[in-house]
């Protein structure tokens, strides 16, 4: 079976008004976590996925991508750099929730991996 898409993530300058935009122009309602700066969106129906809409952390460009969940992170980077990827966060926890990475497609598009716990 395909690796599914499971989120997708906008970060952007200013979370709080990315937020804003996103909300008013599709109606998106936000589970906003203060500390992180961070809004949890529900899914909108079956065939939907949540996200997240948040600041980018110091250090990265505002960014909008996908998260695909596979079953190890480390063997998904492996792979994508020798398709000509390149490794742009190594797996890293989020806790009670499960794990994460980024890898940027040869194109320089950013790809969220996710696995959950």
């Amino acid at each position: 079976m395909a690796s599914p898409v499971v989120h997708f993530e906008i970060l952007g300058k200013d979370g709080g008004k990315s937020r804003e935009f996103y909300g008013g122009l599709f109606d998106w309602k936000f589970d906003v976590q203060a500390e992180m700066d961070y809004g949890l969106v529900e899914a909108a129906g079956e065939k939907s996925i949540g996200g997240g809409i948040g600041k980018a952390p110091e250090g990265v460009n505002p960014l909008l991508t996908f998260y695909v969940q596979v079953d190890d992170l480390q063997a998904y980077l492996d792979k994508a750099e020798k398709l000509g990827g390149k490794t742009l966060a190594p797996p890293s926890a989020i806790p009670g929730v499960g794990s994460f990475a980024w890898v940027a497609d040869p194109d320089g598009n950013c790809v969220g991996l996710y696995k959950p716990a």
